[in-house]
């Protein structure tokens, strides 16, 4: 038992060990709520900056942490960050997220994608990983995190986000040749990805693939499901102890195929109450989430019921608490720091599992 006593929570309850309360982080914990964070942005207006300029990451990736001590701390970044490096140019604009000026729509374009070298396209990442390991030492766990192939391949096609993703569907639907090529592609370069983060000091990655919950499952399992699984089989090749986590926005229709994925972790949104999803996933299946975002504009009873609810339907093994999205732009920052004090108070013992 003397390793656990030092091992942070979050990797102990993602690794399977039984811990006395769940380990608790939030997506989106650094970002626009936090008035640190805003008053950054005004001296780095770009995205790129924030996200690439090892200081400046590094210290966004530290609010949350110095204000809130989550037990993750998660790179600051985001999924179409490694895109440049295998020739797909890109920009972040404020608000609206990812723009990619030359869509891909043809062979020829995907012909010209290269192999991801991380040291040589995102040599900022290593050193804000290190950072950040070295930062929170044993007292909290340091996540990675990567974009999934069906969700980078609908930024490259459709452009930019998308509401009814019907460009790519219509390559999906009408040329899938084309796509599955754009798909192995982004797989291996994402591997590689995950790879150099885990290597570069992240202890637990997260694949976001955000968009898969926009297919049907019959498309999921075409188009999605088999490329989670191709980065998550290479990862686990050379890193087999390292913790994944999948999350897929909307996913209550595929909640199944993700514990197909390879992934360790199966992150679930709202849309699906807590003691279902453990049902349906099976007793060995570890899951994270799940308040739905907007419960933090409640009142601190109503935000500590919630987070009750959920810990006592998820039990007393394998779970993360989390929201079951990102924070959002305008919620209290105290609400914020309660979710986490009233979460770090919790004792597993006197919760029925």
């Amino acid at each position: 038992m003397g390793v656990s006593s030092t091992t942070p929570h979050l990797l102990r309850a993602a690794r399977g060990e039984v811990v006395d309360r769940p380990p608790v982080w939030m997506m989106r914990q650094a970002g626009r709520y936090m008035k640190a964070y805003r008053d950054l942005r005004e001296q780095y207006p770009s995205f790129r900056e924030r996200s690439e300029i090892p200081d400046v990451a590094i210290e966004v990736s530290l609010q949350p942490w110095k204000a809130f001590q989550p037990d993750g701390v998660i790179l600051f970044s985001d999924i179409v960050t490694p895109l440049p490096g295998l020739g797909i140019d890109m920009d972040i604009a404020e608000g609206k997220g990812p723009i990619i000026s030359s869509p891909l729509r043809t062979q020829e374009q995907i012909d010209r994608l290269h192999p991801l070298e991380p040291e040589a396209t995102l040599p900022f990442i290593k050193t804000i990983l290190q950072a950040l390991r070295s930062e929170v030492g044993d007292k909290s766990t340091v996540l990675g995190f990567v974009g999934a192939p069906w969700t980078l391949a609908a930024y490259a096609v459709e452009g930019k986000g998308s509401k009814t993703y019907s460009i790519i569907k219509n390559m999906a639907f009408s040329d899938p040749t084309i796509l599955h090529q754009l798909l192995a592609k982004l797989a291996d370069a994402i591997a590689i990805y995950a790879r150099y983060q885990i290597d570069s000091g992240a202890q637990v990655v997260q694949m976001f693939d955000s968009w898969a919950g926009q297919l049907s499952p019959q498309d999921y399992d075409t188009f999605a499901l088999p490329y989670q699984q191709r980065v998550f089989q290479q990862v686990k090749q050379t890193h087999p102890d390292t913790p994944l986590i999948l999350l897929v926005s909307g996913s209550a229709g595929v909640l199944e195929r993700m514990a197909q994925s390879g992934a360790d972790i199966v992150s679930v949104d709202w849309a699906v109450d807590m003691a279902d999803a453990r049902a349906r996933l099976g007793k060995q299946v570890k899951v994270q989430g799940n308040l739905d975002p907007g419960v933090l504009f409640g009142s601190k009873q109503f935000i500590r019921d919630r987070i009750l609810d959920t810990v006592r339907k998820a039990g007393n093994w394998g779970h993360i608490l989390n929201l079951g999205h990102g924070v959002l732009p305008e919620t209290p920052e105290e609400n914020v720091a309660f979710f986490f004090e009233t979460a770090k108070e919790l004792n597993l013992a006197g919760v029925k599992g």
